[in-house]
C-alpha cells in the first residue's frame, strides 16, 4: 500500500482524520497501531488532529458502523462526543436516514438530525459510581480530594471515559495548560482523566475548557461538556440542559429527566463539518496490509 484516502473533519475545531475501513471502501482491511496513529496525528510531520477515527463495518444488527478512537498519543480510549457527530453525520448522509446508531468501545449510541447542519448524539446515562469511572479507591464522586494550583473540590462522572469537573468563579485565572497535565496524571485516575475547568454563566449556560488525556488543550470536548453538565446538576450550579461555550462555539447538552425514552440520558447537540480530503502518504503508514 503506497497511501491511504482520509477525510479530515472536525466538531467545533475537535479534529479528526477519519479513515474508512469498511467493507468496500479504500481503507478495507487496514488496521492502523497506536505508533502509526501517533504519527498521522502529529501537527509537524503528519496530517495533525485530536482524534484518529476508523469507521469499521458493524459488529451487529442494532448498529450501523462501529466507531474506533484513538488520541493523538496513539492510545485507544472508548468515547469521543464529537467524533461521534461527525462519523454519525457521515452515516446520516450516506443512508439518507434521520438516524443512525453507531457502536464505540463504550457503548452503542444514537445519532439523528436536528437541522440548521446540526447533528443530536444520545450520549447515554453517565456513569457516577467511584469503580465506573473509575478512580483508584472509593470515594465520593461528587466531592473528589484532589487539588492543583488554584483548582480544587472536582466532580467526577463518566461518559464513557473519565472526567473530573472544576468549577471555578473565574476562567482567565486558571493556567489549564500547567495544571492540566499533573491531574490528567494523578493516581487517583488508573486510566488518567480528562480534566474539565467550568465557569457557570448563567442557570442554564456555562463556559468550558477541557484538557483532555492523550491530546491536550482542546477546543471543544463533546463527551467534557455533558459531564460537566451531569455534575453542575448534581451540585445544584445548573439547569440539566445548558449551553455550553467552549473555545469552538457552542454545543448543547440536555441531561433528560421528564421524558419516557430518554430519562436519564445525556443529549448533545452540535455542528459537524468536514474541512478536506487526502491521502495519507507511504511514509506514515509503514508496512500495512492492503
Amino acid at each position: 500500500m503506497t497511501e491511504l484516502a482520509f477525510t479530515k473533519m472536525h466538531g467545533l475545531g475537535n479534529d479528526f482524520v477519519v479513515i474508512d475501513a469498511r467493507t468496500g471502501k479504500p481503507g478495507y482491511g487496514v488496521a492502523i497501531d497506536g505508533v502509526r496513529a501517533a504519527a498521522i496525528a502529529d501537527r509537524r510531520t503528519g496530517v495533525g488532529c485530536d482524534q484518529f477515527i476508523i469507521i469499521e463495518d458493524a459488529p451487529d444488527t442494532a448498529s450501523d458502523a462501529f466507531m474506533r478512537i484513538r488520541n493523538a498519543d496513539g492510545g485507544e480510549v472508548d468515547a469521543c462526543g464529537n467524533a461521534t457527530r461527525c462519523i454519525g453525520a457521515v452515516l446520516l448522509d450516506e443512508t439518507g436516514s434521520d438516524e443512525v446508531r453507531v457502536r464505540t468501545g463504550a457503548d452503542l449510541l444514537t445519532v439523528s438530525r436536528a437541522g440548521y447542519g446540526l447533528v443530536t448524539v444520545d450520549m447515554g446515562v453517565p456513569r457516577l459510581g467511584w469503580e465506573d469511572i473509575p478512580l483508584s479507591a472509593e470515594a465520593d464522586t461528587l466531592h473528589l480530594d484532589l487539588s492543583c494550583g488554584p483548582l480544587s473540590d472536582p466532580a467526577a462522572a463518566s461518559m464513557g471515559n473519565p472526567h473530573a469537573t472544576f468549577f471555578v468563579e473565574e476562567m482567565g485565572s486558571v493556567p489549564i495548560a500547567l495544571v492540566g497535565p499533573e491531574l490528567e496524571h494523578n493516581p487517583v485516575f488508573p486510566e488518567r482523566a480528562n480534566i474539565g475547568v467550568a465557569q457557570i454563566l448563567a442557570p442554564d449556560r456555562m463556559h468550558l475548557r477541557v484538557w483532555e488525556r492523550g491530546v491536550g488543550l482542546t477546543s471543544a470536548c463533546g463527551t467534557g461538556a455533558c459531564a460537566a453538565v451531569v455534575n453542575a446538576s448534581r451540585r445544584e450550579l445548573g439547569n440539566r440542559r445548558m449551553v455550553v461555550v467552549v473555545d469552538g462555539g457552542e454545543l448543547l447538552i440536555d441531561w433528560r429527566e421528564d421524558r419516557p425514552l430518554g430519562a436519564g440520558r445525556v443529549f448533545m447537540t452540535g455542528p459537524a463539518e468536514t474541512s478536506f480530503s487526502g491521502t495519507i502518504p507511504e511514509g506514515l503508514l509503514g508496512d500495512l496490509p492492503s
